[in-house]
């Protein structure tokens, strides 16, 4: 009897010592902010190897570092690229077919003439230097082959509108490779989660923020994710004002050079990964709620929220395929 009770004790001293930890960490990274919450059985800190995985990304992709692979492409280099930047050309080339062109990366260089100045105001800009531009726009020019890119006009790539989706992707792939099992990965608003939130015993609830001019936070919904990813594109921080009046979104419209005028004020998509989120949630911005609809009737895999002024001016929200209520 006295022995069992010796085990008893030890059982429950042992099953106590193995209840996972709620691990919390975030700081800067990719000019905003991270947040990741795991649950780890060991009480393991990542900070270091989290850090080690945002430079290494940034050094593949980053257009603000001067000697990235990316910025020595852009300058007429052929570095060998890394794995990062082979995974994201390879699924920014897919969206870029799917979407007709909605979404492309080379669009960078226009995105940076049309500099959105002093309170969001139109002023005067030269057509013809975008005009030029133009002729440099086009992902089909570009390919990958023997990890180096070539491309047959001089293009500006950027994979701004991919690559923190990515990062995501990146930090909840090495958890798993940890055998973590759940956890919460969010940067700048991207998000990626596993399992369940195991401190209060439901799954993972994020928020999708309302559009607000003033730049004040509330939640226009609080959804529930479980192994899957979303991403927001907002219009509603970031927009140029004609002189009607006229919105027109930071997103540039790959075929004109120009701002995409429209009433869309936000878009989440939820999918597998959040690289392809980051990339879908920017191509249907410029592609409008319409083509969306057709877009989204064949991939019921992915899923999307709008939120949007009617002609009324009076905010309307629209869900497709099934996006959590």
């Amino acid at each position: 009897m006295k022995k069992l009770l010796i085990i008893f004790i030890l059982i429950a001293f042992f099953s106590c010592e193995s209840e996972p930890k709620n691990i919390k960490i975030n700081g800067p990274v990719f000019g905003t902010t991270y947040n990741i919450q795991y649950y780890s059985e060991d009480d393991e800190n990542f900070k270091k190897q989290f850090d080690e995985l945002f430079k290494s990304v940034n050094e593949s992709m980053s257009t603000y570092i001067a000697d990235s692979k990316i910025s020595r492409i852009n300058k007429g280099e052929s570095p060998e690229v890394d794995e990062h930047f082979e995974r994201v050309f390879t699924t920014a080339k897919r969206i870029y077919r799917e979407t007709e062109g909605s979404f492309d990366p080379t669009i960078g260089a226009v995105v940076n003439a049309w500099d959105f100045g002093p309170e969001g105001k139109i002023t005067n800009i030269d057509s013809t230097a975008i005009d030029s531009l133009m002729k440099t726009v086009g992902f089909n020019r570009m390919g990958l082959r023997d990890k180096k890119v070539i491309k047959s006009t001089n293009s500006y790539l950027d994979f701004n509108a991919i690559a923190k989706g990515y990062g995501v992707d990146v930090i909840g792939e090495f958890l798993e490779s940890k055998n973590i099992e759940n956890y919460l990965v969010e940067i700048g608003g991207e998000i990626r989660v596993k399992g369940i939130n195991l401190e209060k015993n439901t799954s993972w609830k994020v928020g999708i923020d309302d559009p607000n001019f003033e730049g004040e936070q509330s939640y226009s919904k609080v959804i529930a994710l479980k192994d899957e990813a979303m991403a927001t594109s907002g219009t509603y921080r970031k927009f140029k004002v004609d002189e009607a009046g006229n919105r027109y979104a930071h997103i540039i419209n790959t075929k004109t050079g120009y701002p995409t005028k429209t009433n869309i004020l936000s878009v989440s998509v939820i999918a597998e990964n959040c690289m392809a989120a980051d990339a879908y949630a920017t191509a249907f911005q410029a592609m409008g709620i319409e083509k969306v609809t057709d877009f989204l009737y064949a991939r019921q895999e992915l899923k999307a929220y709008f939120i949007f002024e009617n002609e009324n001016g009076e905010l309307e929200t629209l869900s497709l395929n099934n996006f959590p209520e």
